[in-house]
């Protein structure tokens, strides 16, 4: 029975695989930090307005570490990352890169958390890098930049990292304000430092390519998606939507060849639906666990 929260999670799901190509149509026409920075930024102001009544669940003088370390993972290197990234690959196979972080993320709460790592997914993490290894091959061979691999390996890592370490504070912080205010001072920074590294006068704000990437971020990508999703967790569908992330990178992939003009070929779709299988097999694993850590289905803005 197609229910609500069914609903709810389709168009999660899709707005997530969406904003793989709608950020890489964009950022040719801006500097990647000065982009990521007023993408976060502005989504996180909007956010804070949304929900501004509550913010005496803040607790600022308590928690401001913790936003501060989390920030740093899940905001300016993620979102800096993940734009420089898609100057380099096309955004299909740069989704396909940074959603091998459930497969980090089981890696390493096993590894730092002491979390169980069954049979069934270590099973899925040795195909999650057969997976990725297949991709990486397949970008060797036509010549993919060696640069968008490694970029986006490394926003699949600091993603896995600010999930772990949201994971260990989820009870000692609000959701949402963890979120907005990520968002706010990642994009305080990341506008700072592209404000120091880049020139202002490269934007393009003329044109609709960017218009659509940074509104599409500012306000559904950020704002509406974060919001949808913790209505989701509320309704104790967390698990659920951890066990279809895989099917973000694939939407990202059809919208880029549908839209984008991008190139598929046997390779890129070997590796994709091992990271699939991989993912759904870790994602199995963690049902029991979701329900406790609202922090963990983001992505992509």
């Amino acid at each position: 029975m197609f229910t609500k929260s069914n609903a709810m999670l389709l168009v999660l799901i899709l707005i997530w695989g969406a904003s793989w190509p709608i950020n890489k149509v964009a950022v040719p026409y801006s500097p990647p930090l000065l982009y990521a920075g007023l993408r976060a930024l502005i989504g996180g102001i909007l956010l804070t307005l949304f929900i501004w009544k509550t913010r005496n669940a803040i607790n600022w003088r308590t928690n401001w570490k913790k936003y501060l370390i989390a920030t740093l993972f899940n905001s300016i290197l993620f979102f800096g990352l993940q734009t420089a990234g898609l100057l380099f690959l096309p955004g299909g196979l740069f989704s396909i890169l940074v959603y091998f972080q459930p497969i980090l993320l089981g890696f390493f709460a096993w590894l730092l958390l002491g979390e169980h790592l069954s049979p069934i997914r270590i099973f899925g993490l040795m195909l999650g890098f057969a997976g990725i290894a297949v991709v990486s091959v397949d970008g060797l061979t036509v010549h993919i930049s060696a640069i968008g691999v490694t970029l986006g390996l490394l926003t699949a890592i600091s993603w896995a990292f600010g999930v772990i370490y949201v994971k260990k504070i989820s009870k000692e912080v609000d959701a949402y304000w963890m979120v907005a205010i990520q968002c706010i001072i990642g994009g305080m920074c990341l506008v700072g430092i592209g404000s120091i590294f880049e020139d202002w006068s490269a934007i393009q704000w003329g044109q609709p390519q960017y218009q659509l990437g940074l509104g599409f971020g500012t306000t559904i990508g950020i704002p509406f998606a974060y919001i949808l999703y913790y209505k989701l967790v509320s309704a104790g569908e967390a698990s659920k939507v951890g066990s279809y992330t895989f099917l973000i990178p694939i939407v990202a992939v059809l919208l880029g060849v549908i839209f984008l003009g991008e190139t598929v070929t046997y390779r890129l779709i070997v590796g994709l639906v091992l990271v699939g299988m991989s993912i759904r097999f870790v994602s199995l694993q963690n049902k029991g666990q979701f329900k406790k850590q609202g922090e963990n289905g983001t992505r992509a803005s």
